[in-house]
């Protein structure tokens, strides 16, 4: 009777613990390791589809606006702001008791034209572009002072060989466009963290020139607290081992690190990175899932996000945050990019809005992994 007894205990902990895990979410399992997010539209934050905004104030902890914050759509004109979807974005946050990140203030891309020229189509003077984004950054995050937690600043001011990418920022300003952007931010809302935010960080080059850019804002006063890596990754790059060094140089650089726009394409690529200028030609060979993955290449894709993520889980005492760019698959951008109209699978959550099974997988090993901090 006493071993029968003992077996059902036993057995009743064992149950337990399967349908604690069950329940449990990401967001939970890193709780004191590093926050959870997910980049967040507006059908999401009206309700257009309730299942996937109830999704999202369930398992993140953290959001992110894919768009709205954006340049263009907040300040399509020099004297006009579109505050309604922001506004609305950062109430839902706060509504869910999430983290609320700002992205982003200063970027080439999803910016207007009138930014950068005169009443006559030509470029401005650095006087009047340094003081449009004064104005635009001062703005903006004092709009939202005390209620976003921090910025990506700058976002993709690197190409992938280290060298300052050349935009219009860059030709009128130079390097000290980037110097600026986070003094404005720092002034406009002194406890809100700042970031530098860029795509393919893993390349020795550009992560050696991020790096050399934190030496200088530091060098100028100028406050700094991580860099964050897109992490639009592939199947076969980067390598652990070029993320993980890049984890390294960073942490000696004094920042820390926010992983923000995870996913991982499992379709061939002609290209990677996210410079979202670039496009292929379809073909059928580049879209080889339209009805299914095959199992054999699902584990393949199980295992690459495994291993990305216990990366993150070994560097919890720098990585801050880990956001996925989308809550499901159909909602990828990666659905149109670099190739307009493939079939994608590079998130946790499928079509149907239900978990994957690498996410019990990924739960299971954050359990394992105490937090460094």
């Amino acid at each position: 009777m006493k071993t029968k007894t003992i077996s059902a205990v036993i057995a009743i902990i064992f149950l337990s613990n399967i349908y604690t895990m069950a329940q449990m979410t990401l967001a939970e399992a890193t709780k004191g390791k590093f926050l959870f997010g997910v980049a967040v539209n507006m059908q999401q934050v009206n309700g257009i589809n309730p299942t996937e905004s109830e999704l999202i104030a369930k398992e993140f902890n953290a959001i992110v606006a894919e768009n709205c914050m954006k340049p263009q759509p907040i300040h399509p004109q020099e004297d006009k702001y579109q505050w309604t979807d922001a506004d609305k974005f950062v109430a839902f946050g706060e509504k869910n008791k999430q983290v609320i990140t700002g992205h982003c203030l200063i970027w080439h891309s999803q910016i207007g034209r009138w930014f950068f020229v005169d009443e006559n189509g030509k470029d401005v003077t650095p006087e009047v572009l340094k003081e449009r984004m004064r104005q635009h950054i001062y703005t903006v995050v004092g709009r939202y002072k005390g209620r976003v937690k921090g910025w990506d600043v700058v976002n993709e001011a690197f190409e992938d060989n280290g060298t300052y990418r050349n935009s219009k920022f860059y030709q009128i300003l130079g390097k000290d466009f980037i110097k600026y952007a986070f003094q404005f931010a720092h002034e406009a809302d002194p406890d809100a963290e700042l970031y530098y935010n860029d795509y393919n960080v893993e390349t020795p080059a550009k992560c050696d020139a991020i790096v050399q850019l934190v030496k200088e804002l530091k060098e100028a006063g100028c406050r700094i607290d991580a860099v964050g890596s897109q992490a639009h990754i592939h199947m076969d790059t980067p390598t652990l081992e070029a993320t993980e060094t890049c984890f390294k140089k960073l942490k000696a650089a004094g920042v820390k690190i926010h992983i923000t726009e995870w996913d991982i394409s499992i379709l061939p690529s002609p290209y990677t990175g996210a410079n979202i200028s670039s496009r292929f030609t379809y073909s059928k060979e580049m879209d080889p899932y339209r009805e299914a993955v095959p199992d054999s290449v699902q584990q393949e894709w199980n295992k690459r996000v495994l291993d990305m993520f216990e990366l993150f889980l070994k560097y919890n005492d720098v990585v801050d945050r880990v956001t996925v760019w989308g809550l499901n698959d159909a909602l990828s951008w990666l659905n149109n990019f670099p190739i307009r109209g493939r079939k994608d699978y590079p998130l946790l959550f499928d079509r149907n809005n239900q978990p994957k099974s690498v996410v019990d997988e990924m739960i299971k090993l954050a359990k394992k992994y105490k937090s460094k901090r």
